[in-house]
């Protein structure tokens, strides 16, 4: 498991790390918002623990920006503020759990395992078709074995197609699956980041062009 601590007093956070280290938890720190967002946007996390009253972008925004990406992680509020108002809005936010200083480790210790094993329960499938295996739980993608590694961009476009089997995809629903809403409908962003995917993913090319159609998966059923 890996967690992400949110915590801007420098030996609360050490100690934490140090005592989920003990329990084979792997934490990364971060002493204030901006550094949370940064580190969540290059690495995966199975947990975040936020501290809600921290410089920078608050523990508040960091919870409405997990909840946002759509990733799933679940998020255990560390804070000072115990009143049921304080908690009651943190639920609302978007947090799975409440822990408030003072704590016990071993409490801390045990709320995260019981979210790692619901978390697990809700696990999306790994999918496999012509050799790609995408895990979107790991946000990891293996072609024949070999991994491969892609932006999350090229992630996302990849699980639209590999969820359809083989099936086209027109290059519209790709920009409204894979893009926000503020993406250009006449930009080329589709192809190029179809092209680039292409490439990484290696030869014998596995993404086929349908002419006046989309993309496809080319799953080796057929001539197309």
């Amino acid at each position: 498991m890996r967690v992400l601590v949110v915590e801007d007093e420098p030996f609360l956070a050490e100690a934490v790390r140090d005592g989920l280290r003990l329990e084979a938890i792997a934490a990364d720190i971060a002493g204030d918002g901006d550094t949370a967002l940064e580190l969540l946007s290059v690495n995966s996390y199975d947990i975040a623990v936020l501290d809600r009253d921290i410089p920078g972008t608050s523990g508040d925004e960091i919870a409405r920006h997990i909840v946002a990406s759509g990733t799933g992680i679940p998020i255990l509020m560390l804070t000072a503020a115990d009143r049921l108002d304080d908690k009651a809005s943190g639920f609302e936010l978007g947090a799975d759990d409440y822990l408030t200083k003072p704590f016990a480790l071993r409490e801390l210790v045990l709320r995260l395992r019981a979210l790692d094993r619901r978390r697990a329960h809700h696990r999306p499938p790994v999918r496999e078709v012509a050799g790609v295996r995408l895990d979107p739980f790991r946000r990891e993608v293996f072609r024949d074995g070999r991994y491969v590694a892609l932006t999350r961009k090229q992630f996302a476009v990849l699980e639209v197609l590999v969820a359809a089997e083989g099936g086209v995809v027109s290059a519209e629903e790709l920009l409204e699956r894979a893009w926000d809403e503020n993406a250009d409908p006449f930009t080329n962003a589709v192809r190029i980041t179809v092209s680039a995917l292409r490439k990484r993913l290696g030869e014998p090319w596995v993404i086929a062009t349908v002419p006046g159609s989309g993309y496809r998966i080319d799953t080796g059923d057929d001539d197309g």
